[in-house]
């Protein structure tokens, strides 16, 4: 039984900075792919950043340069810096977890989601 917990949302002005984080707490197998997806009002969720066991890592093209997809693995955490907020970035992020990276690569029913975190950047 694991569940991915997430924290770091928040309020912003575009331009400002926030850090999402996302603990797998329980039982875990080691080695998961991990990513963030996000959802905004009338938009289908889609794939931020995903980070593979192995180091992979993907990004959607709206967000490179400006977001960074980290994990601590003595803490089973996944970490998402993201810079040069936009309004358009405006929407609620979801932590995923799999062992299998393709699963992430695609942004679709992982074997975990987190409860979702609020990221609101004003203009």
């Amino acid at each position: 039984q694991v569940q991915l917990v997430e924290s770091g949302g928040g309020l912003v002005q575009a331009g400002g900075s926030l850090r999402l984080s996302c603990a797998a707490v329980g039982r875990t197998s080691g080695n998961y792919a991990m990513g963030w997806s996000r959802q905004a009002p009338g938009k289908e969720r889609e794939l931020v950043a995903g980070l593979g066991s192995g180091g992979s890592i993907v990004y959607a093209d709206s967000v490179k340069g400006r977001f960074t997809i980290s994990r601590d693995k003595a803490k089973n955490t996944v970490y998402l810096k993201m810079n040069t907020l936009k309004p358009d970035d405006t929407a609620v992020y979801y932590c995923a977890a799999d062992p299998r990276w393709i699963v992430i690569r695609r942004g679709v029913n992982p074997m975990y989601w987190g409860q979702g975190t609020q990221v609101t950047v004003s203009s």
